[in-house]
């Protein structure tokens, strides 16, 4: 038998991430698995009205240490996070086709590669945990052509000087320095018919393809996510799930995945106070839907420092923990 090669540093960190993610598994049943970006990240406003629709709109959404996502088009709410995060349930297939703008002899790729899912609405539907009905059908069609008017542009940056760096380069209407990528999260949506059992063909952007063939994938308890009625819990949700040895989270990370700033020079004691009473609702929404068995609020820091953390422990056990052997078994 021939010696096995050494692995390469790029090999070892794919095998460090699945094993993190068979870690994470909780005894899921069909999680979204999707890219860490989409994940954690703030590009998703924590609600479903009032969102800006006008189409210059464009906005860095900065959740330090794990995403900087640039917006483009328009805004994006609770109903498009979890269109995507449905999407994310069911399988895809990797598609190769000629590229028309290929020529001999320059740098153009002969072949474009990309991810597509092909379903049903009623799969799509029942994937979100909705009721199995037509006009459930046309909101999705309407929520899904909202997303493919948005660009997303995804910096690789995310220490705090990359930040930096980042939103100085933009107010100036500069491209930052470092890797990224700009795209649509969905290029194309085609069906064959507006009934509940029509096939659907969603095709996805290259970014998002980009971040499959590097394994950058969460698993995520759908379930849960969509048991959600907290639009502020459905954004907190994927951040905590995705990150099984977490046990506690800062209300400073919960603003920035809120897309806010806690101590903004135009925040009050009284917008503060409302996001508190915002994420104690949705920590209890997260135990009601059985994500959570129990969370708990410290009060961090004194004076005009003073903040919270929120501890919580989650209803399922890690599949590390599931194999563990019981005391029962031992004696």
């Amino acid at each position: 038998m021939p010696p096995t090669r050494p692995l390469s540093p790029e090999e070892e960190q794919r095998l460090a991430r699945k094993e993190r993610t068979l870690r994470n598994r909780r005894g899921r049943r069909n999680p979204a698995s999707m890219p860490t970006h989409l994940a954690r990240t703030s590009a998703f406003a924590p609600r479903k009205k009032d969102l800006i629709t006008d189409s210059n709109f464009v906005r860095i959404y900065e959740v330090p240490g794990y995403s900087v996502v640039e917006v483009k088009g328009r805004e994006l709410g609770s109903q498009h996070r979890d269109a995507i995060y449905a999407l994310f349930r069911l399988p895809r297939e990797k598609v190769k086709v000629d590229n028309p703008a290929y020529r001999p002899g320059t740098f153009i790729a002969p072949v474009i590669w990309y991810y597509q899912t092909r379903t049903t609405w009623r799969t799509l539907i029942r994937a979100m945990g909705r009721t199995e009905h037509v006009n459930n059908l046309l909101s999705l069609v309407h929520v899904f052509q909202e997303i493919q008017q948005v660009s997303v542009l995804i910096h690789e940056g995310r220490s705090l000087k990359e930040l930096e760096s980042i939103k100085s380069k933009r107010t100036r209407n500069m491209l930052p320095d470092g890797a990224g990528s700009a795209s649509s999260l969905i290029t194309d949506l085609s069906w064959e018919g507006a009934q509940l059992d029509s096939p659907v063909t969603v095709t996805y952007g290259a970014r998002v393809l980009e971040m499959i063939e590097k394994a950058h994938l969460v698993s995520i308890n759908a379930d849960v996510q969509f048991r959600l009625k907290s639009d502020h819990a459905k954004v907190f949700w994927p951040f905590i799930d995705s990150q099984p040895d977490h046990t506690f989270i800062e209300e400073e990370r919960l603003a920035q995945l809120s897309g806010r700033e806690l101590w903004a020079p135009e925040a009050t004691s009284a917008t503060r106070a409302q996001f508190r009473k915002e994420c104690r609702e949705a920590f209890r929404d997260m135990v009601s839907a059985g994500g959570l068995s129990k969370f708990d609020e410290e009060i961090t820091g004194s004076g005009r420092s003073k903040s919270r953390r929120y501890t919580y422990a989650h209803a399922a056990l890690r599949q590390c923990e599931l194999d563990l052997p019981t005391v029962d078994a031992i004696t």
